[in-house]
């Protein structure tokens, strides 16, 4: 096992999100004996189509857990309803205060560009958390802690105008991905008529035939960074 130098903090707007866009790499890290966490905003309880919100919300949950113990992540989650997170302080300063917590040095979460508001506002919360997060002057319960190193995960409804600038090979992570992916019903195919498991798989075969590996993951940096590809995140090798 290497030692563990690489904290990865992935943020999703609901369950279930990070875990198909951020889990191969996840699970790359966790493999090789870093660390991760995933946060959740919301459990994503609204889109079920005969379970109430709170039912479905109870599942979400525990469907989570048993996702990220696949993974060996730590799992949180925030307090908020799906389609209603706000974008405030309160949001900004709750998720600031597990960064400097857990002390990651790796962000990744949605990008900007989603037709879903949830995604949307998941991207603008951490933007400022992790801002909040790195500012001494931000008195909270525990002291500061910057984290410079943020990613984008390629989300089908995050598209508009995300470019994949870096490429992480993640074949030796796909069967587990896989398993933790299948813990959620609605990745499975038993809520939306939308292919989540075929689109990404297919997604990370694509990704993987233009980095030149067999499965990799397509990331995107704050813009102005070059195109990369390597076995490992670009500072942080295993």
């Amino acid at each position: 096992m290497a030692e563990s130098k690489v904290h990865i903090m992935a943020v999703g707007a609901h369950c279930a999100d990070v875990e198909v866009a951020s889990g191969l790499l996840i699970a790359k890290y966790t493999m090789a004996g870093h660390k991760a966490t995933i946060v959740h905003l919301s459990p994503g309880e609204k889109g079920h189509r005969t379970l109430p919100p709170e039912e479905y919300a109870k599942q979400k949950i525990e469907e989570a857990h048993k996702a990220a113990e696949i993974l060996k992540a730590d799992v949180r989650f925030l307090p908020y309803k799906d389609a209603e997170i706000p974008v405030n302080d309160e949001a900004k300063l709750m998720l600031a205060d597990i960064i400097r917590e857990v002390k990651p040095n790796v962000i990744v979460t949605h990008w900007k560009g989603s037709i879903h508001k949830d995604h949307t506002a998941c991207h603008h919360i951490v933007e400022d958390a992790r801002f909040y997060a790195a500012l001494p002057a931000i008195k909270r319960e525990l002291p500061a802690h910057g984290v410079w190193s943020v990613f984008y995960s390629e989300n089908w409804e995050d598209m508009h105008e995300f470019e994949v600038d870096t490429y992480v090979d993640v074949t030796d992570a796909f069967d587990v991905w896989v398993e933790a992916c299948n813990q959620y019903e609605l990745l499975r195919g038993g809520i939306s008529s939308f292919r989540y498991m075929d689109y990404y798989k297919a997604l990370a075969t694509m990704r993987g035939c233009l980095a030149g590996y067999k499965y990799a993951v397509g990331l995107m940096r704050p813009k102005g960074a070059h195109v990369t590809r390597l076995p490992h995140l670009p500072g942080f090798p295993l």
